[in-house]
């Protein structure tokens, strides 16, 4: 009762495709060859495309990378003009800056200093040079000195 029973084989059939899902005649090499150079024609043109575009987009490309140069250099200069401006304009307004401020715009002198003037000499009028210099004024070519 309990004994092995033999297999027997299960018999498949074997499900041939209809008409309509077959293929009527596999694809000759003709037509092979004609669709890959049908492919090889369309890339070739649409690598010439690519290329004219290119070649027309690169002198505008690098004449853009100029002028940002150029714009990103003005930026530069003017920055440092900001930062020296600011810097002049908080030297100023300082409040314990503001009497060199007044002397450097002036000709205000302190009544512990006196102006100094440098007097440039030659051989052949030396004299009447300097003279001419001190009744031009002081302020002209005066250097500050405090002792």
């Amino acid at each position: 009762m309990n004994a092995p029973q033999p297999i027997e084989p299960v018999k498949t059939r074997r499900r041939v495709p209809s008409k309509r899902y077959q293929r009527s005649q596999p694809r000759s090499y003709k037509a092979v060859r004609a669709e890959a150079a049908t492919k090889l024609v369309v890339n070739g043109v649409l690598l010439t495309a690519a290329i004219a575009a290119l070649t027309k987009l690169l002198p505008y490309y690098f004449n853009q990378q100029a002028k940002l140069q150029e714009i990103r250099t003005e930026v530069g200069q003017t920055e440092e003009k900001v930062n020296h401006l600011s810097s002049d304009f908080h030297r100023n307004f300082a409040p314990q800056q503001a009497e060199r401020v007044m002397q450097e715009q002036t000709t205000r002198v302190e009544p512990n200093e006196r102006p100094i003037v440098w007097l440039d000499q030659d051989a052949t009028g030396g004299e009447w040079e300097a003279e001419e210099q001190r009744s031009r004024g002081a302020e002209e070519s005066a250097s500050i000195i405090s002792y």
